[in-house]
């Protein structure tokens, strides 16, 4: 019985003393720690509310810059489109020069050629050509040089500018009319169109002008007035002339009456589109015959104005030669 109560003692002392040194332990612990309140470290002086709206105004001011940097980029694109458009309206006005250029030199060695030819067939002319030339008679109808008449069916192209209708040309004008109207005594038709291609008698207009005694007076008198607007170009009126009256079986000459070529128009434009119209024929004569009569009013004005005469006369040479015709330049209006 003794012997069961020192174990238990033993037992209860051991666990005591191990109790003892735990709490011990535990508070040697907490007397090693620092015990103290939490830090704050950084305080925010923005909130996040306010934080939000400034990141929106900043997108809002993005989004602005980005639409006005597109505007900018649209409107740099259509400027681009226009510069483009105009290089190439510019390569073409170049293109055109160019052809103009080559067509001019083309023309001018084929002047020199005929030039030379004419100086060989001159250096032959033997003695008894120049008799036989000598003893020519003169043909009576010198009041419009020595042109060709054996068309049936005439007709006027007139340039009715400021020029021609305001000085002493428009009398000699139809002096030149009356007396073409009487080297052909009597043709099967006759028209009257102004150089833009207006009829004189709108009621004729696209029909023929029956050839009468009083339908010749009656075409002297109107011209007297007769005033509608002109361009200084004949283009208008031989296209019309050639598009609107020619027939296979009709001879038809035309006869354009002017006094200058602005230059603003292209020679060789005008004589282009004349030979695209009145065309060769299977024995390569045209379709119908171009002839050309210029008048010096200009050359009585200033000096800087003559150039439009030179202009027109180098027209109406290339032009009636290569339609069959001849060009006559008249020294004196009066």
């Amino acid at each position: 019985m003794r012997k069961r109560s020192r174990e238990t003692d033993s037992f209860t002392v051991s666990f005591l003393d191990v109790a003892s040194c735990g709490f011990g332990a535990m508070i040697i612990l907490l007397m090693i720690t620092k015990s103290q309140a939490p830090i704050t470290i950084e305080f925010s002086e923005v909130s996040p509310e306010a934080s939000v709206s400034e990141l929106q105004e900043e997108l809002f001011a993005i989004r602005g810059e980005t639409t006005i940097l597109n505007r900018e980029l649209t409107a740099k694109r259509e400027q681009l489109s226009v510069l483009t458009e105009r290089v190439a309206r510019l390569r073409r006005d170049l293109t055109d020069v160019r052809g103009r250029y080559y067509a001019t030199t083309e023309l001018s060695e084929e002047t020199t050629e005929e030039y030379g030819r004419l100086s060989i067939a001159r250096q032959f002319l033997t003695e008894e050509m120049q008799r036989l030339l000598a003893d020519t008679i003169t043909p009576e109808n010198n009041a419009i040089g020595g042109v060709p008449v054996d068309s049936e069916y005439i007709i006027f192209v007139i340039d009715t500018s400021g020029s021609m209708f305001n000085n002493p040309s428009w009398n000699k004008m139809l002096d030149i009319i009356d007396n073409t109207l009487n080297v052909y005594p009597e043709v099967k038709g006759i028209q009257v169109m102004n150089d833009m291609g207006d009829y004189m008698f709108s009621s004729l207009r696209d029909s023929w002008i029956p050839d009468t005694p009083a339908r010749r007076a009656q075409i002297l008198s109107t011209l007297r007035s007769w005033n509608p607007y002109s361009n200084s170009s004949p283009v208008e009126g031989v296209t019309r002339a050639i598009s609107t009256f020619y027939e296979q079986d009709k001879k038809i000459s035309i006869y354009v009456l002017g006094d200058d070529f602005q230059p603003g128009g292209s020679i060789q434009n005008v004589l282009a589109t004349i030979d695209r119209i009145n065309v060769e024929d299977e024995n390569g004569d045209r379709l119908v015959r171009i002839h050309g009569i210029g008048f010096p009013t200009i050359f009585a004005g200033p000096r800087r104005f003559q150039q439009s005469v030179y202009r027109y006369a180098t027209l109406m040479r290339e032009m009636t030669q290569r339609n069959g015709g001849t060009f006559v330049g008249l020294n004196d209006f009066r």
